[in-house]
């Protein structure tokens, strides 16, 4: 360990952003051509986009700052946003280079991390065809399995799981189950193939999970490039009511981006010629959304922490400090409202949440956490989300918990021994 805490820091939410040699190295030969058309993500100088089964969704963000990679140790939410959005900017090289992540979380004050895909996050469980899906799972993991291996006492992953077939999504769980690399399996919440994961369709799934001793690592993304209502991101989206206008129409009045510059240019859409106004939505309330709607349908209400009370969750992302309004609500409406249940259901939620081996991924920035730290001690655990744009150091969320006179073997807990026996590192 290289940090100088007196306990181990565990960051429980960071990310890779995957290299093109998981389609052209990792991937098997016979399904490099499938693989591309499933599921693939260009980067190019002036033009980016996700491909997911064939279609393309073209990314409006500005291409100079990419926001999914652009923080390094040293930089703050200030200095991200002063960037000049006219230079190109290159991605942080921990994204993908594990020497240059060990790097970083030594300046970070990281001692341990577990690590989350971006593009396969965003993408990888609307892959429809059942025996791709499992192959690209299959090179994503032997990829990410040789990214810890530069340091195995330090770096580990979650999986990626072709939850579009049991019997592929146990067969690749029992594969990567030797390798001391995962610690959990990757789970987005959201509806594949018109279903959520509160259908007993999954019930495989926790079991094998609680089986191995694996952890479902919840992480919701925006979804902006997912069709609607496959999560919450797009339908925040569209909502949020941003308008738009036509490039380069100038003029006295208009918007913030009128004049048509080079910057204003790059944000407008190849496809429409219409430049978005104010700032997306999506990733400000829908992981809040989408891991609220997880643990209230899927873990409790539809009793899956009840059938399968060995499995231990993370939840990451979302922040933690809702939960409690969740269980208060929860708990009137399960003993008030008849349920017909295939299953019996429990009416005392905030007791089997305390049973329940879940913990809820916190920031640096939780002000509730702050103020109310032994309600969350033992559920919380802390992530970093590096290299994303809105990343924070293991050194801001000491100092925070500090400032706010948390009793440092509680802020040992927050920042390490849970997340540490959760993905059964003990």
């Amino acid at each position: 360990m290289t940090t100088s805490n007196d306990f181990v820091v565990f960051d429980s939410d960071s990310h890779v952003v995957e290299p093109r040699d998981v389609w052209e190295k990792y991937l098997e030969p016979e399904y490099r051509a499938l693989g591309k058309n499933a599921l693939w993500r260009e980067e190019g100088r002036f033009d980016s986009y996700l491909k997911i089964n064939g279609q393309v969704f073209r990314d409006n963000a500005n291409p100079n700052i990419p926001r999914h990679a652009i923080w390094r140790p040293g930089m703050t939410w200030d200095s991200v946003g002063e960037l000049d959005p006219d230079t190109r900017h290159p991605m942080c090289e921990g994204a993908s280079d594990p020497q240059a992540r060990l790097r970083d979380m030594d300046a970070m004050g990281i001692d341990q991390t577990f690590i989350y895909p971006t593009w396969f996050a965003e993408g990888f469980h609307l892959v429809e065809d059942p025996d791709v899906a499992w192959a690209l799972a299959r090179a994503y993991n032997d990829w990410i399995a040789e990214f810890c291996q530069a340091a195995p006492d330090r770096l580990f992953a979650a999986a990626m799981v072709p939850l579009g077939n049991m019997d592929f999504a146990s067969a690749e769980l029992r594969r990567v189950a030797g390798s001391r690399s995962f610690r959990g399996a990757f789970i987005r919440p959201m509806f594949m193939e018109g279903r959520y994961l509160t259908h007993p369709y999954y019930d495989p799934l926790w079991a094998e999970l609680e089986s191995l001793g694996l952890a479902a690592a919840v992480h919701p993304t925006a979804g902006l490039w997912n069709p609607e209502w496959t999560s919450h991101g797009p339908f925040v989206e569209k909502i949020s009511g941003r308008l738009s206008q036509t490039a380069g129409l100038g003029g006295g009045g208009g918007g913030p981006f009128a004049g048509g510059s080079t910057s204003d240019r790059n944000r407008a859409s190849p496809a429409t010629g219409m430049i978005p106004l104010g700032h997306p939505v999506a990733p400000i309330l829908a992981p809040w959304l989408d891991n609220h709607m997880f643990v209230a349908s899927t873990l409790i209400g539809y009793t899956v922490m009840q059938r399968f009370p060995e499995m231990r969750v993370v939840m990451a992302h979302g922040k933690a400090s809702w939960m409690d309004e969740v269980l208060e609500k929860m708990e009137a409406s399960t003993r008030v409202i008849p349920l017909q249940h295939h299953y019996p259901v429990r009416t005392d939620p905030e007791e089997m949440w305390e049973e329940g081996h879940v913990m809820l991924g916190f920031d640096a920035e939780e002000r509730m956490i702050q103020e109310l730290p032994h309600a969350y001690e033992n559920k919380v655990v802390w992530g970093s989300r590096y290299p994303h744009h809105d990343t924070t150091s293991a050194w801001d969320a000491i100092q925070a918990l500090t400032q706010a006179r948390v009793d440092r073997t509680v802020i040992a807990r927050m920042m390490g021994e849970n997340a540490r026996e959760q993905f059964g590192l003990d």
